[in-house]
């Protein structure tokens, strides 16, 4: 798959090149060998191991904050007891998928991608490596396909925090968190309240083997909304003992997705109810602990992401004393820990910057079609994964609503059915044509009022108010679209290579 820079490949040297070793790259991996066994594929992964989110963030507690059972793929059943799993559980799961499938001797590792380029003429790309030592390597394929994420690898969001250089601590961000930090006896700052800091607290706090620290402060500008749910799944559980274990998976699935489905809509349509929902099980679990300020956010739920707390382990530390939220804005860091605006000093021996991930379109590869670079911001999305304009190329985003795995899914069912539709028209190509981008009435289908989808709004390809320009939210919707609606529908533009389309031309002209 590897050539010295400079030198050609006829025709290609992979059917299918696949860009991260992560969820989505495995899921694609599998889909091919399943759907399309007579396309070949290799996978680049810029790590020296496979897992993406799950090799990469190292913070104590790490886990889902999904369920197993729609995190998990479709095609593999989830076999642990915990459906809220751990990120050494999902990486057991990801090996066993590439080891037991001959994935894992189709990836090469530690290869960055640096460059991507399409060249009609040929209806190839020429993909550009770099690996750990600055040596650079190109490979060709008929189809990208990228599974490199949504977020920024080598930095996280920088809230700027006025003052940092004088905390005498340690500050650490859980992107990057530090290998074996002692935290044990010590006060530490968690600043966020989303799923990172809420699955933080209680891990750091846990004193059951005696590494616990002293006292942690959650400390928000914005109270968040929490969902209490048990890690394990009862019913799934059950049904793994007087069933088969892949029949029990679908029925646990179909179970969950209705329920995010349901669960979804109403606080979209009702949200005062759900709020009520919410609010009485965060009272029930805290007792006289909850505090209205603390725990009523000034949006409503799924407005932005609900932030699942399993077994209530976030408000057993809080109840234990070993746990505390604080809301309030930053003044600034200084010698010892933290000025509030209130005037209130928060104490500090260790400060964890949970102030959320940068967004990344396309993994920041530069990406080049006939020598024009990509300005993903000018493109619109098709089908939730191709590219208006853009050939032979597919693109990973999950959903904001759902689990991650459910889109990565059926992207990689879609791109198999087009793959299959080449093979059986005898084309190279595939392209969402769109002549005339002012005939679509753009829709900013980002509706979440987070700091990192806000922030990012302004790289992200554009949506149009209707299907199939658009990265939908709505999978129940979109699973039976994607399965079953026209791969050849008036849009996606299939053809063959210039060079081969214009010989005939040329020969005639002779």
């Amino acid at each position: 798959m590897n050539r010295p820079a400079g030198t050609q490949a006829a025709p290609v040297d992979q059917d299918v090149l696949i860009v991260g070793a992560g969820i989505s790259g495995i899921g694609m991996a599998a889909h091919l060998q399943m759907r399309c066994p007579d396309r070949s594929f290799g996978l680049v992964e810029r790590r020296a191991n496979l897992g993406g989110t799950w090799d990469l963030f190292r913070y104590p507690g790490i886990r889902s904050d999904s369920d197993m059972h729609t995190l998990g793929f479709v095609f593999e059943p989830w076999k642990h007891e915990k459906s809220i799993a751990d990120g050494p559980a999902i990486l057991d799961y990801l090996n066993r998928i590439v080891d037991e499938r001959g994935i894992r001797e189709r990836i090469r590792f530690n290869r960055k991608v640096i460059g991507a380029d399409w060249d009609s003429a040929t209806a190839r790309w020429t993909v550009t490596m770099e690996d750990d030592a600055g040596a650079k390597s190109t490979t060709t394929a008929r189809w990208l396909y990228l599974g490199s994420g949504y977020y920024d690898y080598d930095e996280p969001f920088d809230a700027n925090f006025t003052g940092r250089e004088a905390f005498k601590g340690q500050i650490v961000h859980p992107q990057f968190w530090p290998e074996n930090l002692d935290y044990a006896g010590k006060k530490v700052v968690v600043i966020g309240s989303g799923a990172t800091a809420v699955t933080i607290v209680p891990a750091i706090a846990d004193n059951s083997e005696g590494k616990g620290a002293e006292h942690v402060t959650m400390l928000q500008r914005t109270p968040t909304w929490y969902f209490i749910r048990p890690a394990k799944d009862a019913l799934a559980n059950f049904l793994r003992k007087i069933l088969p274990e892949k029949v029990a998976y679908r029925i646990t699935r179909f179970k969950n997705v209705k329920l995010q489905d349901i669960g979804f809509r109403r606080a979209r349509t009702k949200p005062e109810k759900v709020k009520d929902f919410l609010t009485g099980k965060l009272k029930a679990a805290l007792g006289d602990r909850y505090d209205e300020e603390a725990f009523t956010p000034p949006y409503n739920p799924w407005d932005q992401r609900l932030c699942l707390v399993p077994d209530a382990d976030f408000f057993e530390a809080m109840k234990a004393d070993k746990a505390s939220v604080v809301t309030d804005h930053i003044e600034r860091f200084d010698e010892s820990g933290i000025l509030l605006k209130s005037g209130r000093h928060l104490d500090a021996d260790i400060i964890v910057t949970a102030t959320g991930l940068k967004l990344a379109v396309a993994g920041k590869i530069p990406v080049h079609v006939d020598g024009e670079r990509i300005e993903w911001s000018e493109h619109f999305y098709y089908k939730a994964c191709m590219f208006s304009n853009v050939p032979n190329f597919a693109a990973v985003f999950g959903y904001l609503n759902a689990s991650w795995t459910l889109r990565a899914d059926i992207v990689a069912e879609y791109v198999c059915r087009v793959l299959n539709h080449m093979r059986a028209t005898g084309t190279e190509v595939a392209t969402p044509a769109l002549e005339d981008p002012a005939s679509l009435t753009e829709e900013n289908i980002f509706d979440f009022s987070s700091g990192y989808i806000q922030r990012s709004l302004h790289i992200m390809p554009k949506n149009a108010d209707a299907l199939p320009w658009r990265l939908n939210q709505d999978y129940v919707h979109d699973r039976a679209y994607m399965r079953s609606g026209p791969v050849d529908d008036g849009v996606l533009a299939f053809g063959h290579a210039k060079s081969a389309a214009t010989a005939p031309a040329l020969e005639a002209a002779e």
